[in-house]
């Protein structure tokens, strides 16, 4: 249809939350528990959590040696809260196009709260999933999406990065892929293009086809 978008790629490099799943409720709630817990300011707090490791997070807090402490109570309060995470629009009607095709999910969050979330939502398990524990350096750094790029056997170049966050955009376009933006914070990054979100998005055999009515940039 005329103004739909072709991003040609081989596979796809999904983060999670914003992208995937839709869990911002359930990080507000649980970051601002954290927050009020070490009397700190929620709004401070919640501005520098998107897109990073948790532990990335609390260390611009508390002092090194309380982040494990810190991560595995923000983790804990995330995951008895993970009933409430939903998949985002047009998530349920891409992933099962991509049978065959290489993909996987490369996330901040750790391995436990990456899983659930996604089983919550109803989104299957990737393959290949990278989490905040497989790496030494989390987003913005590309270590996170060279590695996902690394075990899917393909060349980041051929592969398409999907992200919410400027730091998630910035991790992929570093590591040498097309970043497809999704949602309007998305807006204020060099990513490819921009989407709403994931509605009408389809796989094609040569690459990510998006509707024009999706689309915020292109």
């Amino acid at each position: 249809m005329n103004g739909d978008l072709l991003l040609p790629a081989r596979g796809l490099l999904f983060d999670n939350d914003g992208v995937l799943v839709d869990s911002e409720a359930v990080v507000v709630r649980a970051w601002s528990r954290w927050a009020v817990e070490n009397d700190l300011d929620p709004v401070e707090v919640m501005l520098a959590v998107p897109g990073r490791r948790a532990a990335d997070t609390v260390a611009l807090f508390v002092d090194a040696a309380a982040v494990p402490a810190a991560v595995a109570d923000v983790t804990r309060y995330e995951l008895e809260d993970v009933a409430d995470t939903t998949a985002v629009p047009g998530v349920l009607e891409l992933v099962p196009q991509l049978d065959g095709v290489p993909w996987a999910v490369v996330t901040s969050g750790v391995r436990e709260l990456a899983s659930a979330r996604l089983t919550a939502a109803g989104v299957p398990l990737p393959a290949v999933l990278v989490t905040a524990e497989d790496v030494t350096a989390g987003k913005p750094d590309p270590q996170p999406y060279l590695t996902g790029a690394a075990r899917l056997g393909i060349p980041p170049a051929d592969l398409i990065v999907l992200e919410d966050s400027p730091s998630g955009v910035a991790a992929g376009l570093a590591a040498g892929c097309a970043v497809l933006g999704i949602g309007e914070l998305a807006l204020q990054t060099a990513a490819t293009a921009v989407v709403a979100d994931l509605t009408g998005a389809r796989w094609t055999g040569e690459g990510l086809l998006l509707p024009a009515a999706a689309l915020l940039r292109s």
